[in-house]
């Protein structure tokens, strides 16, 4: 397991180059947004990025950066790369969003399209690791990755000392790298950093994933993601299956108090909510997790929903809103 301290140490590590992005309460549905969608790049992918790329030795980064990714792990190793002037290669499906693709690309990535979905371009970009000898940079089978993303709920910790403690974290999973962090920092935080935690208030950490790719949702529930079949999905970022043996696994387990779906339907409907209700736009991913509380899956409250990401394709999202119109 990956131990407290090293989210502190990230903490510390990443700070010059990531923003605390803001904490707001919406009272009417009882619940704290964390908004990385105002993060650099768009996405929390870069506190995991930035973390594991200053952690490497200057031999390392200099062998060259690989990674897979939808686009928004990508740019986190792309600028966190930038820092080292150390070059960066990343693998993403031909269906990659092109706004993705695109930043991607414009931060000094050689990005290569592979033609199906985020585990055919895993694959891939991990074959060319091991054939060029460049460092792998996993989106989350890492412990530097996930410490990284943990410094989350470090900071949600921080601003909501004092006041009472939140009995939920809702959190959208892919990989596993972001809750994975944000379990460790939610049940292995001091006592002193939890209100209400002398009376034995500990808070669940709720994971969400679309019903159109539940590859995480099978291995929780059923031990395997063996047979699960993969549709598009709107939250891309939360796509395709887990590598074998990923330390998110274990993590998961330990920390994770559940793992429930949402339906396509319902993502884009969070989509247009967040965009008529907060004035953010927000990708699928994001949309996952808030579409758990505004669909009442989740009844605990108050709660802290992650806002994992941004990028979206601008002409998607303006469809999503058009047809969703109204849903404030």
């Amino acid at each position: 397991m990956i131990p407290y301290t090293w989210l502190t140490e990230a903490k510390d590590r990443i700070e010059p180059y990531i923003r605390n992005t803001p904490l707001t309460y919406d009272p009417v549905n009882e619940i704290y947004l964390k908004w990385e969608n105002q993060q650099i790049t768009g996405s929390f992918k870069a506190r995991g990025a930035f973390n594991k790329v200053i952690s490497l030795q200057d031999w390392e980064r200099q062998l060259g950066l690989v990674a897979a990714s939808a686009g928004n792990h990508g740019q986190g190793v792309a600028i966190a790369g930038n820092l080292f002037h150390a070059p960066v290669t990343i693998f993403a499906a031909e269906s990659a969003a092109p706004i993705k693709i695109s930043a991607m690309r414009s931060l000094g990535a050689d990005v290569h399209l592979v033609p199906g979905g985020y585990g055919d371009a895993e694959i891939a970009g991990l074959d060319y690791a091991k054939q060029s000898g460049a460092t792998w940079i996993s989106p989350y089978n890492d412990g530097q990755i996930i410490a990284g993303q943990g410094t989350i709920g470090l900071e949600v910790l921080a601003e909501l000392h004092g006041s009472v403690q939140p009995p939920a974290w809702i959190v959208p999973v892919g990989g596993g790298g972001l809750i994975s962090g944000i379990g460790i920092a939610v049940k292995e935080a001091p006592l002193s950093s939890l209100a209400g935690s002398q009376s034995g208030n500990v808070p669940k950490v709720i994971g969400v994933q679309s019903n159109a790719s539940p590859f995480f949702h099978a291995i929780f529930h059923q031990g395997s993601q063996t047979g699960v079949r993969e549709l598009p999905s709107l939250a891309d970022g939360l796509a395709g299956p887990v590598e074998d043996g990923s330390i998110t696994i274990p993590i998961v387990r330990r920390y994770v108090d559940e793992l429930i779906l949402v339906s396509e339907d319902e993502i884009a409907q969070a989509i247009a909510y967040a965009h008529q209700k907060y004035q953010q736009t927000i990708e699928g991913s994001s949309a996952a997790a808030l579409a758990a509380v505004i669909f009442n899956k989740i009844k605990l409250r108050p709660a802290v929903v992650v806002i994992s990401g941004g990028n979206i394709q601008p002409e998607l999202h303006k469809s999503i809103c058009a047809i969703n119109r109204g849903i404030v």
